[in-house]
């Protein structure tokens, strides 16, 4: 900073003489103007020593912090979120379930009757419904937890039947794999971005039915909704969900995430809408951030391989995970999708129906180093047709109506 310079205001000195003007007996000012020069020099001496001194200092800060700030990086980057299913709580978990005969309806998602070690102080009377006592272990898990532990229970749905289910099923697995994936429909269904047929709103109506009983029952609420951008899943949760007596859904805003969906490529049931008419159908939907208008990720000529896709739905764990402070989430998926969760977070197989949901406990662990290497398959071709998929048999088309 360059000091200001102004001359020094006549002030009373004492003599001999007595008191008298500090300027020179013939009324110049030869010891005020050096007066100045010395407080100018003191002044100068002053901002050299600041520049010289307080300029290196605050520099040597600056790359310090810059220097944590970087070391700080690296070792976020040297560590991952290590995942493993919380068993115990739900009949899913358990071995001797079949996927085949569950009914998640009837079984309360699959709530284990069960005492847990957090009763006593929480329920001494023995009073409080099961679900109750299951929100409070839970949260008794996430505030005991150790540095860079976190625990989730994931709410698990698969979208309703659509037309392409309906599809896949008349014409086969082996005729649809090979050609009527790749159409967008035939003579009387389209599958584009497949929508819900009446029995898929039916099943999406069953979960919003299921929800309402647990509901009475004293389920813990969803925190958070996270839904596949696909038709099939926009409209299952919207169905599952809206109208409920429920927090954060008056209206339903789920947050619509890109790496929720299906295996992608080929199949065109797997392409995606565009951003502006998803908008339109469902407005009050919330898109994540970067989400772009068209499709990018699907691919016409191969499709994603099932250790993609796992991959795949482990960076969208992750996002969840490191952004996300909520315990109870709700994610409306594929099949495919789930599969992939359930393997990524160590959960047994467990498939599930059409309109199906299940819970999982998961455990989050920071951990230190480099994520173990995945093995990563590389796309693959649509099979080569062994028979005419177009044939006589095939004429007949699929026996659904038209979406329009």
């Amino acid at each position: 900073m360059i000091p200001l310079i102004r001359r020094a205001r006549p002030h009373a000195r004492w003599t001999d003489d007595g008191p008298r003007s500090s300027f020179g007996d013939d009324g110049s000012d030869e010891e005020v103007d050096g007066h100045v020069a010395y407080e100018d020099s003191r002044r100068s001496c002053r901002s050299i020593f600041r520049i010289t001194i307080v300029i290196p200092v605050l520099i040597f800060v600056t790359v310090l912090v810059a220097g944590l700030i970087s070391m700080a990086e690296s070792v976020f980057s040297s560590s991952y979120l290590k995942y493993s299913t919380v068993p115990g709580f739900f009949l899913q978990d358990e071995l001797d379930t079949d996927p085949n005969a569950f009914d998640y309806v009837a079984s309360n998602f699959g709530l284990i009757n069960r005492i847990y070690d957090t009763d006593g102080e929480f329920d001494p009377h023995g009073d409080k419904p099961q679900w109750e006592r299951f929100e409070n272990k839970i949260r008794s898990l996430v505030r005991e937890a150790g540095k860079g532990v976190h625990y989730k229970v994931l709410f698990l749905g698969r979208h309703g039947e659509g037309y392409h289910n309906v599809a896949e099923s008349f014409y086969g697995t082996e005729a649809w794999d090979c050609y009527w994936s790749l159409q967008d429909g035939n003579e009387t269904s389209t599958w584009v971005d497949a929508h819900l047929t009446e029995k898929g709103i039916g099943q999406a109506e069953t979960a919003h039915h299921a929800w309402e009983k647990q509901i009475e029952n004293k389920v813990p609420a969803p925190e958070s909704y996270y839904v596949s951008p696909l038709n099939r899943c926009l409209a299952t949760a919207s169905v599952t969900f809206s109208g409920l007596d429920l927090p954060n859904i008056d209206p339903f805003q789920p947050t619509i995430k890109e790496l929720l969906r299906e295996t992608m490529g080929l199949h065109t049931c797997d392409r995606r809408s565009s951003k502006s008419a998803i908008a339109e159908e469902y407005p009050h939907y919330k898109f994540e951030p970067g989400f772009s208008e068209d499709d990018v990720l699907w691919d016409a000529k191969s499709r994603e391989s099932d250790s993609a896709r796992s991959a795949r739905l482990r960076k969208l764990l992750d996002d969840i995970f490191t952004t996300d402070g909520n315990v109870f989430v709700s994610l409306t998926a594929h099949s495919g999708a789930i599969t992939s969760i359930l393997e990524v977070v160590g959960h047994r197989k467990f498939q599930l129906a059409t309109g199906a949901m299940i819970p999982v406990v998961v455990k989050a662990e920071r951990v230190s180093g480099e994520r173990p290497e995945e093995k990563i398959d590389p796309p693959t071709t649509a099979p080569k047709c062994e028979v005419d998929p177009t044939g006589a048999s095939t004429a007949r088309g699929v026996a659904v109506s038209t979406k329009a």
